[in-house]
């Protein structure tokens, strides 16, 4: 009686389990828990949080968790556009360290002015936000309408900014290094004053809290999860594929325009040629490790940020263990290897093999 009654229960947990794999969050949460595990063992104050002060003298939280969601912010607003865009397009656009470049320097353009050494800025902060915006979503629209209207393949099509975004960005501003002085410009890149926590863990949140509601109450994903899936399928539906495509490099140059303004305003100046560099890479892998396809169709857009999140908590900890910053792109190159090989036809084909003769067994056992 009483193993009759237990053998639903054990069934159910093992369907409860195997419903979790088949789930595409679950290869960043496995990631996740993953680089936990290895930190707890290997040195669990990697985990402390402690209360300082700022170089102002204001109370502040540090820590590498704190490290860690700090420093995984842009990265994450750029899983956001580069989501919809790989989703779209079926291809990656890999000018956006390029393009946070330009960017942040338009910003510092409109705040400092063609001398690039103005004791006070020229601007709101908020106009120069406005006008980089603007700027971004154009380079956005740029690549847009060689992917979408031209039918440019989008890795062929976004090299072209890829190699020349950093020059221009350096054009903007006559190839000088402007220095915002005044102190609240680097707010959205350090600390509020009287708030512990950075200011651009708060404004991740708030773009990912955007999106879903984007998301939820628009058509925005479904149009694109269908563009991604089968365009000409989506255009008897009464979808236009070319806009939903053009859309999505729009909203991925929205992410750059806010990503750009964090990366300046945490030194309050530019470097053209180091800011954000490989900042694409991590953001293409960030995509991936949500387990989203890289070939379009379907997404999990938590899954991607999840992902910005993991690819952040390995960098902090290969950091953390004295790993040089050079061999950074080999652990990561192992990471996409793994990503890329499990997620390949022959190896899924193979798998599901191997489940049939399981299934099959219990089946003839029953």
């Amino acid at each position: 009686m009483s193993t009759a009654t237990k053998a639903p229960a054990k069934a159910t947990l093992g369907e409860k389990l195997k419903g979790l794999v088949r789930q595409q969050i679950f290869i960043p949460l496995a990631a996740l828990l993953a680089l936990v595990l290895f930190n707890l063992i290997a040195d669990p104050s990697f985990f402390a949080i402690k209360l300082g002060t700022s170089s102002a003298g204001y109370p502040v939280l540090t820590g590498y968790l704190i490290t860690i969601l700090d420093n995984a912010s842009e990265l994450a607003i750029l899983a956001i556009g580069m989501t919809l865009v790989t989703a779209a397009s079926g291809g990656q656009d890999i000018s956006v360290g390029a393009n946070i470049a330009i960017a942040g320097s338009v910003m510092l353009r409109i705040l400092c002015g063609p001398t690039a050494n103005s004791p006070t800025m020229l601007a709101p902060i908020w106009v120069a936000f406005l006008v980089c915006c603007v700027v971004s979503m154009l380079f956005g629209a740029f690549n847009g309408t060689l992917v979408a209207y031209l039918g440019i393949q989008p890795m062929v099509a976004t090299l072209i900014l890829f190699t020349a975004g950093r020059s221009i960005a350096a054009w903007i501003n006559n190839n000088q290094l402007p220095i915002v002085t005044d102190p609240t410009f680097a707010y959205a890149g350090t600390f509020i004053p009287g708030c512990p926590m950075p200011t651009p863990v708060f404004i991740a949140v708030g773009c990912m809290v955007i999106i879903a509601l984007v998301l939820k109450f628009t058509n925005l994903g479904l149009y694109t999860q269908a563009v991604g899936i089968n365009a000409q399928s989506s255009r008897l539906n009464g979808i236009n594929p070319q806009r939903v495509k053009f859309m999505a490099y729009v909203i991925l140059g929205l992410c750059v325009a806010v990503a750009g303004y964090i990366k300046v305003s945490r030194f309050s100046t530019i470097n053209y040629s180091v800011v954000a560099k490989d900042i694409e890479m991590d953001a293409i892998l960030a995509v991936a490790l949500g387990g989203n396809r890289l070939g379009g169709g379907k997404f999990n857009m938590a899954a991607s940020i999840l992902g910005a999140y993991v690819i952040q908590f390995l960098t902090t900890t290969l950091f953390k263990f004295n790993v040089n910053s050079s061999a950074l792109p080999a652990y990561k190159a192992v990471v996409v290897i793994i990503l890329v090989v499990m997620s390949s036809p022959a190896v899924k084909e193979k798998l599901s093999r191997l489940r049939k003769p399981a299934h099959a067994g219990r089946g003839e056992a029953a």
